[in-house]
């Protein structure tokens, strides 16, 4: 497999972005209800809960779900 300049040099961008603390897509979907739940409260969930949004910033997919748990949560109240 051959790698394009455009693809290593993303890739060199998200290891330069990586962090010694930062948490995988288990540990942040576990944590997604209670961040959810702060940011609806109007609480900074970002303060309380600095690795969740890093993770929230850099992977999609959990972003996605998310953004959906947050969707369905505004929908209860």
């Amino acid at each position: 497999m051959k790698l394009s300049p455009e693809l290593l040099k993303k890739l060199i961008q998200m290891i330069k972005m990586t962090r010694p603390d930062e948490i995988g897509c288990d540990e942040c979907f576990d944590d997604l209800h209670a961040f959810a739940e702060l940011e609806l409260a109007g609480k900074s969930a970002e303060d309380a809960m600095p690795l969740v949004k890093d993770h929230l910033d850099r992977c999609g997919t959990c972003r996605e779900e998310y953004e959906a748990l947050l969707e369905a949560m505004k929908n209860l109240n």
